[in-house]
């Protein structure tokens, strides 16, 4: 083959390839753009999944993550100092007396237990009566334990619930008139009395969850006359609701009423428009904290509450209806535990909750560890 031939060949092969990487490239753009076209719809906005594609991108998502901070542990103190005995129908929890709370305690604290609410429960024969003596009764178990607490886990924030059916013969919330309706006037004093015993034994925070029109404002005053308002939380059961989820609690804490029922003084639970209202009140009174009770099947007052009190926490009691429910369904194989008690927290959470008061606490402390 002479030199010229040669040049020629090498160039007819050159411009070949050339042109075959050219087709090449241009099928890949053509490829690329009926993709996209294909994908997009015509509107970027609508590519979600790599914004969670990852776990940690997944957790970004959340607008609140549940954290051990956030979380109150209902505890049921019994006037018997050496009790702890197994309540049925809230799996896993007990009523404990005086001596057992800082064996029980000091794991959960050393795991990160930041806070804990107290009931009293009085067992003593002669201990309840018309007026609920019992509840701030010195020597009685939610004073002793606040006391007990305080000094034994210094950095553990410590709520009272402050109501009168677990100390009263009837089982209601406050005093009753002769007729057994309930007496607002005389309840909301003894309440606001109960309150301002456990703000001087040391609670850092009272919440009372009686549901008396009006409660919030005298306890308020009263810590203010009392010298000590600027040192307690208040925190107000503001959207209680009556219902058929209080079953274990009552059991827990000897409160079932002895007749009729706490319909007048709780809210019904359609009530929307009243909890809005009793919402507002209860923070034009002084609340610095409102809390929702229960809290799964109450998610809108949840959201309400938040929308209300914009620039207050707010709080959710996962009821002990609620929680022996989801251990039940649990049981019988319907879902996880654990998935399931962190959907039903995750949900109160995205309602607008930032504090809920869980009998999960415990496993909280350990799943939230790992």
């Amino acid at each position: 083959m002479s030199f010229s031939s040669l040049v020629s060949d090498i160039t007819y092969r050159t411009s070949d390839r050339d042109d075959l990487r050219s087709q090449a490239s241009r099928a890949r753009s053509y490829a690329s753009t009926a993709a996209t076209s294909v994908s997009i719809c015509g509107d970027i906005s609508s590519q979600l999944h790599g914004g969670y594609s990852h776990p940690l991108a997944r957790a970004w998502q959340a607008e609140r993550q549940l954290t051990k901070s956030m979380l109150i542990y209902p505890l049921f103190i019994s006037d018997q100092p050496d009790e702890e005995t197994l309540i049925p129908s809230l799996p896993n929890q007990h009523r404990r007396g005086l001596n057992r709370l800082v064996p029980f305690l000091a794991p959960l604290v050393s795991k990160g237990l930041k806070s804990v609410i107290l009931f009293g429960v009085p067992i003593a024969p002669g201990a309840k009566d018309a007026l609920g003596t019992a509840a701030d009764d010195p020597q009685g178990p939610v004073i002793q334990s606040i006391r007990l607490l305080r000094r034994a886990f210094p950095d553990l924030f410590i709520v009272a619930d402050v109501c009168l059916c677990e100390y009263t013969s009837h089982g209601h919330c406050g005093i009753l008139r002769d007729d057994g309706s309930l007496n607002n006037a005389l309840s909301i004093d003894r309440i606001s009395d109960v309150a301002m015993a456990y703000a001087d034994a040391g609670a850092h925070c009272v919440a009372p969850s009686d549901m008396n029109d009006g409660r919030i404002r005298a306890i308020k005053l009263k810590l203010i006359e009392g010298g000590i308002a600027h040192q307690v939380v208040l925190m107000s059961y503001s959207a209680k609701f009556s219902g058929c989820l209080y079953g274990p609690f009552r059991d827990a804490a000897g409160s079932c009423p002895s007749f009729g029922d706490r319909r007048c003084y709780q809210l019904p639970p359609g009530g929307r428009g009243l909890a809005r209202r009793a919402i507002a009140r209860d923070i034009n009174e002084g609340a610095d904290i409102i809390m929702v009770k229960p809290a799964s099947q109450y998610l809108d007052i949840i959201s309400d509450a938040k929308e209300i009190g914009k620039d207050l926490p707010v709080a959710a009691y996962q009821v002990s209806g609620e929680f022996a429910m989801i251990h039940a369904a649990a049981k019988a194989g319907v879902f996880d535990l654990k998935a399931m008690a962190f959907e039903a927290t995750e949900g109160i959470l995205r309602a607008g909750a930032t504090i809920v008061v869980s009998y999960f606490t415990p496993e909280f402390l350990d799943w939230l560890s790992n």
